[in-house]
């Protein structure tokens, strides 16, 4: 099995070591989210969020997350994404009821962005740079980074209170690691 395991990563681009600390025990809830600066894995939550869990593995299957920015950057918060049309604006049509989960908003959670409305979740969703346990139970936490979390550091910040960012980096492509072993 791990011989499988570092074959796949390789394949993938990361390396043995990333193997030996972060198994892909589930490929089908795991994500490689492809960087400028590098590979992150994303294991995700279907036993807590399985609505967008699915939501987010359709979008992905779909190519939605392919090129789109990072349009929000707070330094020592988070990096968003997720939207279409680059502003925060957008989304792809579709809200999800939330999913809050006993699944702490800490550095390298995945978590479900939104407007006021609890049920306005759509594709847009944000990592942690630290610790954000005042989010606990208003966001919907779906995933952690598992691999690659010093990529997710190098994301280009933003400006200002809003964290609006000028020329911002992008998704170079994100997949769900079991259909890469197709």
């Amino acid at each position: 099995m791990l011989k499988i395991i570092s074959s796949l990563l390789l394949m993938l681009g990361l390396s043995f070591g990333t193997a030996n600390a972060y198994e892909v025990n589930d490929p089908e809830n795991t994500l490689l989210l492809k960087l400028k600066d590098g590979d992150v894995l994303i294991q995700m939550f279907p036993d807590v969020a399985p609505n967008h869990v699915a939501r987010i593995k359709e979008l992905v299957r779909q190519g939605f997350y392919d090129g789109l920015k990072f349009h929000r950057v707070i330094e020592g918060f988070m990096a968003q994404t997720g939207d279409p049309l680059g502003n925060g604006t957008g989304g792809s049509g579709k809200n999800l009821k939330a999913e809050f989960n006993n699944k702490p908003h800490r550095r390298g959670a995945v978590s479900m962005a939104r407007a006021s409305d609890p049920d306005s979740a759509d594709s847009q969703f944000f990592i942690c740079f630290k610790d954000s346990n005042f989010l606990d139970g208003q966001y919907t936490v779906w995933g952690q980074v598992i691999a690659g979390m010093e990529y997710v550091d190098n994301i280009k910040r933003g400006t200002g209170a809003n964290g609006m960012v000028t020329d911002p980096d992008k998704i170079v492509s994100m997949k769900v690691v079991a259909d890469l072993q197709k």
